[in-house]
């Protein structure tokens, strides 16, 4: 008779696997194959089509070539190191020790790992927003927590502090924020984040913030919540060079916070990648160290991105959501007549030649059957390709 293992039963309740035991594709896996297979245009994944700045491409370049192809330091290379700091000294003000204060990861995915494994126990509750990031809710049953979730709210997709506070309890171990928030393209606002910080001192909590896309706001100020009165003590503040500069397959990203939480996360982290991305961080240094005009440009290029995709799904009869932020806006197909957005993306590729993404994938089952009619879009492509998803999107209407 054969006898499941911990991990199999963990990962059964948290999704992961099929009732035959496979390992179950996520969405965006899913989406992607579909792509590949009918050669539709992939809105379903946040990945761009263009490179990244050639400064940060030919610093990596120059680091292979001058031989920094071994291992680097557990906690990353110095260089990439004091430039986080620097960076979070420049743009926000914060005084960070390169040293003892930053850790570098692969990505911003195994940075979430690292914190969430490392610092919620069995039983713990982890708090997040929803919808959710999916690896927020399979990290969080591997750890043995208990997730719970305070629902973004239609049309703004913002939460409502009731439901926020009633959610975070002296069980909460965890207040997990995704800011700017992917899927639906929202930012915080400040009174927000303070009720957050409020709540995480009530209940003795620990803040961990996703922030990989901080720079990328449309007219809205990105506020990390560490930067607030009370919050640096008790935040681990996560971000990644791959959505600032193109850079998705680099797989570099690092966490700033207290040493005293650093120290428990590294002693995850270690036993996750160990290290990676050596010739890979100088150069996502080197992209920290960009001028203002870079990031400010980014910013607009993409907001330009985000106009057109908008203005084609408004004009294809999609109710359109503003998207404030992120590489992401969301649309409802109901007024097309299709009221089940996940059937309807796997047959985009057919209808319309387009793959996107059902928010519902992001959401528990209560919540998402509210937002069935939902989909997201990623508009981080040339404008000549949205031009074109835009143009076929269109046939829907016919």
């Amino acid at each position: 008779m054969s006898m499941s293992t911990p991990w199999q039963r963990t990962a059964e309740g948290a999704g992961l696997l099929s009732a035959d035991g496979r390992v179950r594709a996520s969405i965006f896996a899913e989406m992607s194959a579909l792509a590949q297979a009918t050669g539709a245009i992939n809105l379903g994944q946040g990945f761009p089509d263009e490179d990244g700045p050639e400064e940060v491409l030919s610093a990596a370049r120059s680091a292979i070539s001058g031989g920094m192809n071994q291992y680097p330091p557990g906690i990353g290379l110095p260089v990439l190191r004091e430039a986080i700091a620097e960076h979070q000294a420049r743009f926000y003000g914060l005084e960070v020790d390169a040293d003892h204060e930053t850790l570098v990861t692969a990505g911003a995915t195994e940075a979430l790992a690292a914190c969430i494994l490392s610092l919620v126990e069995e039983g713990d509750e982890v708090v997040t927003l929803e919808p959710f990031y999916d690896a927020y809710g399979g990290l969080i049953a591997l750890a043995g927590g208990n997730h719970r979730t305070v629902p973004l709210r239609l049309p703004h997709f913002q939460p409502n502090h009731d439901e926020l506070r009633a959610a975070v309890t002296d069980r909460t171990r965890l207040i997990l924020i995704n800011n700017p928030h992917n899927p639906t393209g929202t930012v915080l606002p400040q009174e927000t984040l303070e009720l957050i910080v409020e709540l995480a001192h009530e209940h003795d909590a620990l803040i961990v913030t996703d922030e990989v896309y901080e720079h990328l706001t449309f007219g809205q100020q990105h506020i990390p919540i560490a930067t607030l009165p009370g919050a640096w003590e008790r935040t681990l503040t996560i971000s990644s060079g791959g959505k600032t500069f193109n850079t998705t397959g680099w797989k570099i990203g690092w966490v700033t916070g207290p040493a005293r939480l650093l120290t428990q996360v590294l002693a995850v982290k270690q036993f996750l990648t160990y290290v990676n991305g050596a010739p890979f961080q100088p150069a996502i240094a080197v992209g920290l160290g960009l001028p203002d005009a870079f990031f400010t440009g980014i910013a607009a290029d993409l907001r330009t991105k985000r106009d057109v995709l908008s203005a084609g799904l408004a004009n294809a009869g999609f109710e359109v959501f503003e998207s404030q932020a992120s590489y992401f806006v969301v649309a409802d197909a109901a007024p097309l007549g299709y009221t089940d957005a996940a059937q309807l993306c796997r047959e985009l590729p057919e209808l319309a030649g387009v793959v996107a993404v059902p928010i519902s994938a992001f959401c528990h089952d209560d919540l998402g059957a509210e937002y069935a009619s939902l989909v997201r879009f990623a508009f981080c492509k040339r404008v000549e390709v949205l031009e074109l998803a835009a143009a076929q999107l269109g046939d829907l209407r016919r």
